[in-house]
């Protein structure tokens, strides 16, 4: 009866062991199908229904054999469909996680990309539209994941575009001071004109919003009878311009 009885338990085990690993292989194949369904909408450029399905991947299977590769591409198709939030928790959570991760480098690039996406510059190239007096709080994100991008990773594939965007939004963020300074110069407000002035000058030198900010302290100063000033003003304006 012992025999009988422990060979019943080991058959029992047996088939449990391999109903278990029958439910492993089904949930690898769901898995694999799942993903590459979202392979095939990101291909076909369909990145809501990407974005979508990789949400649903992310919160099925976190530590899937696809996870990291899964959250890589949901950064992108949040982006793509500009859904700045969900993309910035997805990178941000990703770096804490993955701290040597290889694709830091890529991760930190769409930082910056869709921080200048939530800056709408989109909409001031395609357009026209002068967004200059907005608050430039994202171009700066912008700058300092570019910048960080850059210190981090100096080789990356992805640093020597970070290097043109930095010189963007530098222009950007000139840009912004300027608009004050224009501002405060139609108001007679000489002083605060020529301060803005020397904030673009001594911060933003090599954009050409300088020359025009120059042009401003010339004024402002001569304003306000500074003839030292404005002639320094005015010998820098000539010499770079």
């Amino acid at each position: 009866m012992r025999v009988v009885l422990s060979i019943a338990i080991c058959a029992v085990l047996f088939l449990s062991g391999c109903s278990s690993r029958s439910n492993d292989d089904i949930q690898r194949s769901e898995l694999e199908n799942l993903y590459e369904l979202s392979q095939s909408y990101l291909q076909n450029g369909r990145f809501a229904d990407a974005a979508t399905l990789l949400s649903q991947i992310n919160t099925r299977y976190p530590f899937g054999p696809y996870a990291q590769q899964v959250q890589l591409d949901l950064i992108y198709a949040q982006y793509k469909v500009g859904r700045q939030d969900q993309a910035l928790t997805v990178i941000d959570r990703f770096l804490s996680l993955n701290p040597n991760h290889a694709d830091n480098d890529y991760v930190r690039y769409m930082r910056g990309l869709v921080h200048l996406q939530a800056e709408g510059a989109f909409f001031q190239d395609v357009f026209g539209v002068d967004r200059s007096d907005r608050n430039p709080v994202y171009a700066e994100r912008a700058f300092d994941d570019f910048a960080e991008l850059v210190q981090r990773h100096p080789d990356s594939k992805y640093a020597a575009d970070a290097r043109q965007r930095m010189v963007w939004i530098q222009s950007r963020l000139a840009s912004h001071e300027l608009a004050a300074a224009e501002y405060y110069l139609r108001r007679e407000a000489y002083m605060a004109a020529a301060r803005r002035g020397v904030y673009i000058v001594e911060n933003f030198p090599n954009v050409i919003e300088a020359k025009r900010a120059l042009e401003i302290m010339v004024v402002s100063y001569e304003a306000l009878d500074l003839t030292q000033e404005a002639s320094d003003a005015r010998q820098v304006l000539n010499t770079n311009f």
